[in-house]
């Protein structure tokens, strides 16, 4: 069996070089069965009936319409925790930029075009700031990124405070015993003094720091958000700034409201820009469409659930549905009725969308085959 893989914007070849012997690359193929994208939008596109599943090397997959796909029975994967550490290490920077004013020193002393060190002595007071060390630092969101930031201020000696109402059990069984746990979001603005956003962005988180939120902060509180920008509202955060509540707010995503506004620093979206995050992310992607395509097991998908059985039996036939009563008797109804007997099964739902493996021990007839395509609710049947 041979797939065809098309890749959009420039993909990490230490990720495509994990698809190997069966599997043809070309960025230009018009029935592809799988798609691995960056940033590229896929919004607009007509997606053929041969596409099977779209892996995002990255986190976010907004430039992807997940919904529309999930009605095609095409499976979205997305790569967490692949840039963890690439975004860690910058959030930590963002913390230091936001402290010691090192962002404007540098402007300065670039400035500088006589008497160099003589005008460093004299002007250095002015690009004064604390450390970090000793500080509470608020963690909203405790995934893959939030777990390693966390961790990662405890040993540099902060006081952290994390927040997540959602927070996964291998993500708690990661976290260093040095973080605290807060009850609320109300918690983390009254005692932090830097607060870090580590949270998806959606319709229930958008604007989460706005001015209601920031009137409950301390004075002078630090803002970090490699995230999404519109988890912070723009216009409130730069009233923050004026009043003073907000000394600094850090964030990877400057727009025309932000850039060049005093105590804003704009950093130009760089939270995975490392060659490590981007071959870890394509590597990740690679081998979560590999596994799909071979075996129709599901790792890492952002609109069916997790669903992984190992192979066995004579023929595998999975099916992409909608999450509604007595689908799977439906199904193993015409299967029976075709006098197949089911060795292995498994059914995983998410939201309104779920997914059933079967492993049989006879192959399926085009009749029986045909017979469960035709249920209502059914949106793809794959025979492996």
């Amino acid at each position: 069996m041979s797939y065809t893989i098309k890749t959009l914007n420039k993909i990490s070849p230490k990720g495509l070089s994990k698809f190997g012997e069966g599997y043809v690359l070309d960025d230009n193929a018009a029935n592809p069965d799988a798609i691995l994208v960056r940033s590229a939008s896929l919004h607009e596109v007509e997606f053929p009936e041969s596409l099977l599943s779209i892996a995002r090397a990255g986190a976010g997959v907004n430039n992807i319409p997940i919904d529309k796909c999930a009605e095609k029975g095409i499976v979205v994967f997305n790569t967490p925790g692949a840039n963890a550490n690439a975004v860690k290490e910058l959030a930590i920077a963002a913390m230091l930029i936001s402290s010691r004013k090192i962002v404007d020193g540098i402007n300065w002393a670039n400035s500088l075009t006589e008497n160099v060190a003589k005008e460093v002595e004299k002007g250095k007071a002015q690009f004064v700031g604390p450390e970090i060390e000793g500080k509470v630092l608020g963690v909203i969101g405790l995934g893959a990124i939030g777990v390693l930031i966390s961790n990662a201020a405890v040993n540099l000696g902060m006081e952290v405070l994390g927040y997540d109402p959602y927070i996964s059990i291998d993500a708690a069984w990661g976290l260093s015993r040095g973080v605290k746990k807060a009850p609320d979001l109300k918690t983390i603005f009254e005692q932090a003094d830097y607060i870090t956003l580590h949270m998806p962005y959606n319709e229930k988180t958008k604007g989460t720091l706005n001015a209601a939120a920031f009137a409950q902060m301390k004075d002078g509180v630090r803002i970090i958000n490699l995230s999404r920008g519109e988890l912070v509202v723009d216009e409130d955060v730069l009233a923050a700034i004026e009043s003073g509540k907000v000394s600094t707010y850090v964030t990877d995503f400057p727009n025309e409201k932000l850039i060049n506004k005093p105590g804003v620093i704009t950093i130009p979206h760089l939270g995975a820009s490392t060659p490590e995050s981007e071959d870890n992310c394509a590597e990740m992607a690679a081998k979560q469409t590999k596994l799909y395509l071979e075996t129709g097991n599901i790792k890492n998908s952002v609109n069916f659930p997790n669903c992984e059985m190992p192979m066995s039996g004579v023929q595998r036939i999975t099916i992409a549905h909608r999450n509604v009563p007595n689908m799977v008797g439906q199904i193993s109804t015409a299967l029976a009725d075709a006098k197949l007997n089911i060795e292995h099964m498994i059914n995983n739902s998410r939201g309104d969308y779920a997914y059933t493996i079967i492993d049989l021990e006879n192959k399926a007839t085009d009749d029986s085959l045909a017979r469960i395509k035709a249920i209502e609710g059914v949106l793809r049947v794959r025979v492996i």
